[in-house]
């Protein structure tokens, strides 16, 4: 992922928005239930791993890389298994972090953010930082939780006029992922790439050359209830938007696709 946010309203529910920015030639699979574990979530087919997804007990894992070319290392182990593993066992999101945290310099520079169905929590692996999250709504990028890059103050903002909504409709909140607005050059982080990229991946929702956003998600966790959707993007334009549906506690779940 390279951009999420969320409003969390402990007792009221879970909404989350979320880009994945990939290669569009990056062999992907799309939303799906798992065959092998109980979990609703794409899956990158290069690396193993994936990006966003639900586990049972209304778990939540979500991942983004830190934009560092400097610290990028060709050899690292894949993030998106630490998303996967997450999602595919049982621990609570302190203990989950408490094991992987001095693994956390093998990888390449990332933020995770888990929910175990009580405590939504954060880790920067730069620094090896925890970040407890209270009511409210925050968000991620490609850098430290909350750094007020132009492009996740719009959406963060936006959360907030919107509040909590008791029923989701997809529809309404694309709108905020499709944003292709770039921000003025004075406003751009200084991330050691070209500024003509900088620029570039300052919008929300990216269309470059061979690059760009290639899902937009969308997750309601209330009660005893969790719901995915999922619009894909490919070189073309819009896919499917594809809904998931699942009961927390036993993951059974219903999928419907309609043409985006």
């Amino acid at each position: 992922m390279c951009l999420i946010a969320w409003n969390w309203q402990p007792g009221q529910g879970l909404l989350l928005l979320a880009n994945r920015d990939e290669f569009y030639a990056r062999p992907t699979q799309r939303l799906h239930r798992w065959p092998d574990a109980p979990v609703l979530a794409g899956k990158d087919l290069q690396g193993g791993g994936t990006w966003l997804g639900l586990g049972p007990g209304g778990r939540l894992a979500a991942l983004t890389n830190v934009r560092d070319p400097r610290q990028f290392r060709a050899d690292a182990p894949t993030r998106g298994a630490l998303v996967a593993d997450y999602l595919r066992g049982d621990m609570r999101a302190q203990t989950y972090l408490d094991q992987i945290g001095p693994q956390a310099a093998a990888f390449n520079p990332f933020n995770l953010l888990l929910f175990d169905g009580e405590s939504l929590l954060g880790f920067e692996s730069q620094g090896a930082r925890t970040v407890a999250f209270t009511a409210g709504v925050n968000g991620v990028s490609n850098a430290r939780f909350n750094t007020p890059w132009p492009k996740l103050q719009r959406l963060t903002q936006a959360l907030r006029q919107r509040g909590m909504p008791a029923v989701v409709e997809p529809r309404a909140l694309l709108p905020l992922l499709t944003d292709a607005q770039t921000a003025v050059d004075a406003q751009l982080p200084d991330t050691g790439i070209p500024l003509e990229t900088e620029r570039a991946l300052s919008a929300a929702f990216i269309r470059m050359p061979g690059y760009g956003t290639r899902a937009c998600s969308i997750v309601h966790i209330q009660g005893q209830q969790a719901h995915m959707w999922e619009q894909t993007f490919d070189e073309n334009g819009a896919g499917e938007l594809r809904s998931m549906a699942k009961t927390v506690s036993t993951m059974n779940d219903q999928t419907s696709t309609r043409s985006g």
